[in-house]
């Protein structure tokens, strides 16, 4: 059985998890690592409780934020915000994720939730450059097309390649 759980980002001056953003963070969250400029990624395994708002998270930082829930080490939900340019959605292992919307059988398909990869690498230039880090629209594409590799960390491992090729947080 593979991870299941938050990956929270953000740049903050203080702990993210001290932040009011993240009201369910109180208990449970761990710092994984820390960048230049007070960028921070917090986990918080589980997931059994929504930990806050990205949102929020954004609004309280003056900066981006983005959200990672890990589905058993095979995809990821990512939610991003930043204060000028809004939230989006999409997904890290489009292939895993459309399996677990199937077994919900409620109708929706993967599009009916989540920004198309080109569209979401858009979005992704855009946070980035909000962030003030410049970001390549297809090496972000690439990112949002691939299959995870359980070998190498899975869906963890692109999730963290992705935050590198925002600039934000070095593999």
């Amino acid at each position: 059985m593979g991870y299941w759980g938050y990956l929270v980002v953000g740049r903050a001056e203080r702990p993210l998890a001290e932040l009011d953003a993240l009201p369910g963070a109180e208990d449970g969250m761990t710092l994984l690592a820390s960048a230049p400029d007070g960028w921070q990624v917090w986990e918080y395994p589980g997931g059994s409780t929504d930990v806050g708002s990205m949102n929020d998270l954004a609004g309280q930082t003056g900066a981006p934020a983005l959200f990672g829930y890990v589905m058993d080490s095979a995809c990821v939900v990512l939610e991003a915000a930043a204060p000028g340019s809004g939230a989006w959605t999409t997904c890290l292992a489009r292939e895993a994720m459309a399996g677990y919307l199937d077994a919900g059988s409620d109708g929706l398909t993967l599009e009916d939730y989540f920004l198309e990869p080109p569209d979401a690498a858009g979005r992704a230039v855009a946070w980035a450059a909000e962030a003030g880090r410049a970001a390549s629209e297809a090496e972000l594409l690439d990112i949002l097309t691939a299959t995870p590799d359980a070998s190498n960390g899975g869906a963890e491992y692109l999730f963290r390649r992705l935050l590198d090729r925002l600039g934000v947080m070095p593999l």
